[in-house]
């Protein structure tokens, strides 16, 4: 017999519904356990998701939904109408894998060689997959309808953006998404806790690729050439500055050089010297700042040694801004299926990015995390998202399932 996951309050009778609501998510959890495993084995990068679909799609049988698959990709929308006019709330889970090959040691691991499950994606969809069959079990109480949002491509590609393209947001009949919900699961908070918080709770993310122009030659006479090397390292030091003296602390900016490539041998100056990486902010105003100060800083210092700089800048995710008076409401809701006093209020947002963000610029929402840490592991040594190693405790899910559901729940019912 499962273990009850950590600070979770026990159901008082079938008849309080936050009680019912979570014990019903513990019944299912052996089943939302085994499609997650399932997806976990093989699991599909970017847009094209077919057995990640194919596996959402034979989980959804038998619930009175409407199901519809994406036509750019293979995202699944399914639609629960009570029949009753009210309000639309969407729940979303993201589906796709990383490109890494897993070390985390379970007996499910990964057989698909270099690529992982390592962000928790297969517990996003499994926890989706329980809320709509315990909302479609609840259909009678319902007043409006619930979309259950299954996405491709949140690690690279912006699926979400597509589903919006394709009409995600839009019902038929005209009807429109009133509010958003995700959950994202992560070890650094124990099982059973829940953390949140108001405005930015992820960064937008921006990538940088520039390439210092110099002039080839001898490396015993570099007088006769024009370094590209030392001019990029020079850059990468400047842009460093640039962002502690610039940008303000309480409106921040983190910029990261991740790959510098010059060179093919030990005594050629090569013609170029590459530079990449990203940056991050949270806000519109520093998100322009920093580009702008990208570009001023790397053809200064080009131009200072008499070498040129090509820079090229691509807008990525933009933040994740979760909105105050729903982040609220789920403060609240949550609170109905797990003890209040582990639902957090995150004291600064995390400086990732993900592509809800795209969904919450068109409609009222916010994202929250769900603590799983497996038990007995301390939090410094417990492997994070977007680790090989990383483990998760299904416990959670259950935990995640209810929160979904609550949240609709009380939505509808508002």
């Amino acid at each position: 017999m499962r273990e009850r996951p950590v600070n979770t309050p026990t159901p008082t009778s079938a008849g309080d519904e936050p009680a019912s609501v979570l014990a019903d998510a513990q019944r299912i959890l052996p089943d939302l356990i085994a499609v997650r495993r399932t997806i976990h084995r093989a699991p599909e990068l970017g847009k094209r998701l077919p057995r990640t679909q194919q596996t959402v799609l034979n989980a959804l049988k038998g619930l009175d939904l409407t199901v519809t698959c994406g036509k750019g990709l293979s995202s699944v929308v399914a639609v629960l109408d009570s029949g009753r006019p009210g309000r639309t709330i969407l729940l979303r889970a993201d589906m796709d894998a990383l490109p890494q090959q897993e070390d985390s040691g379970v007996d499910f691991a990964s057989q698909i060689p270099g690529a992982m499950h390592a962000c928790g994606h297969d517990t996003h969809t499994a926890m989706l997959i329980g809320a709509a069959r315990l909302l479609a079990g609840r259909r009678a109480e319902l007043v409006g309808r619930v979309v259950f949002m299954f996405q491709p491509a949140e690690e690279a590609g912006g699926g979400a953006q597509d589903m919006i393209d394709e009409g995600v947001l839009t019902l038929p009949g005209g009807a429109s998404v009133d509010a958003a919900f995700a959950l994202h699961i992560t070890t650094r908070h124990e099982t059973g806790t829940v953390h949140l918080r108001p405005g930015p709770l992820f960064a937008a993310a921006d990538l940088m690729h520039l390439t210092v122009h110099g002039r080839s030659g001898h490396a015993s006479a570099p007088h006769h050439a024009l370094d590209p090397i030392p001019v990029a390292c020079e850059i990468v030091q400047a842009l460093q500055t640039m962002v502690t003296r610039t940008v303000s602390v309480f409106d921040p900016a983190v910029l990261t050089v991740a790959r510098i490539a010059a060179g093919t041998t030990t005594n050629i100056i090569p013609d170029t010297a590459e530079i990449s990486g990203t940056f991050r902010t949270l806000s519109p105003q520093t998100r322009t700042a920093v580009g702008e100060g990208i570009e001023r800083v790397a053809k200064g210092v080009a131009s200072a040694h008499g070498a040129t700089v090509e820079t090229n800048l691509i807008e990525s995710y933009p933040p994740v801004v979760n909105d105050a008076d729903f982040t609220a409401f789920v403060t609240d809701a949550a609170g109905t299926v797990i003890d209040p006093a582990h639902v957090h209020q995150m004291p600064e947002p995390v400086m990732g990015a993900e592509d809800f963000s795209y969904v919450l610029q068109h409609v009222p929402g916010a994202m929250a995390f769900l603590g799983a840490r497996p038990p007995g592991v301390a939090p410094e040594q417990t492997p994070d998202n977007h680790s090989s190693h990383v483990v998760y405790d299904e416990e959670a899910m259950a935990i995640g399932t209810a929160v979904h559901t609550a949240v609709a729940l009380e939505f509808l019912a508002r």
